[in-house]
């Protein structure tokens, strides 16, 4: 497990995708940044900002994961892969890690960063700042596993990066559907689905644990899938 971590993240590096992703993250999530704290000079509006942060991660977080298990498909290299001396469970956790290894680094030095003038020109509440920031790693966590599972799906990377935003758009923006329908019953599925409205009780400044588990349980779920999917490969 420990080799394919260390291999993927050579990848990441020896490549430009993971400059990419760490440049562009850093752009957009300034420029959000300034338009949602800073210049609104209000250092408790932040909350504004990690929730368009989850926004983004749709569109960007694709670039980290649609290569995953792709290429060794394209590649031909999947079967050595899966020959190889770990678990299968081993080869997607490794994956994984990588790719939130490089995500969550790029985004908790974006998030110190931008603690600094929120510090220096305001009053921030130091414990929803940080329970917004556990929040969005969870957040990116499911994201990651999505984009994973997806990768598994198919050799062609772009498929694979428009599948995964395609999976995650129901999961970001299944509650804002619910001011449109009057269903209790539908209602609480939507609920039930987003990523979005657990978030809220961070925003707060609140732990909530249930959330917590949802999000780890949701990951779970997604690599116990990839992990299946590669099963059927080992022996197709």
């Amino acid at each position: 497990m420990t080799a394919v971590y260390k291999r993927e993240m050579r990848s990441y590096f020896t490549t430009p995708i993971g400059y990419i992703f760490i440049a562009l993250f850093m752009v957009v999530s300034a420029w959000f940044f300034m338009s949602y704290t800073l210049q609104q000079g209000e250092s408790s509006s932040f909350g504004s900002y990690f929730q368009m942060i989850i926004i983004i991660f749709i569109a960007i977080i694709p670039l980290l994961t649609m290569k995953l298990l792709s290429e060794e498909i394209k590649l031909k290299t999947e079967q050595l892969l899966l020959t190889a001396p770990v678990s299968l469970a081993g080869i997607v956790m490794a994956k994984y890690f990588a790719a939130f290894t490089v995500f969550g680094g790029s985004f908790l030095l974006s998030s110190f960063i931008y603690y600094i003038p929120l510090v220096l020109y305001g009053n921030p509440n130091a414990v929803i700042y940080f329970c917004c920031v556990f929040a969005v790693l969870l957040v990116g966590g499911v994201f990651i596993a999505v984009g994973v599972f997806a990768s598994a799906l198919t050799e062609n990377q772009f498929i694979a990066a428009f599948s995964t935003m395609a999976m995650l758009v129901p999961f970001v923006f299944a509650s804002y559907l619910n001011s449109y329908i009057n269903n209790e019953f539908v209602r609480n599925i939507l609920s039930a689905l987003s990523v979005t409205s657990r978030y809220v009780s961070f925003a707060s400044g609140v732990l909530d644990w249930p959330a917590v588990i949802y999000y780890i349980s949701l990951s779970g779920i997604f690599l116990f899938l990839t992990v299946r999917v590669l099963e059927k490969r080992r022996w197709a």
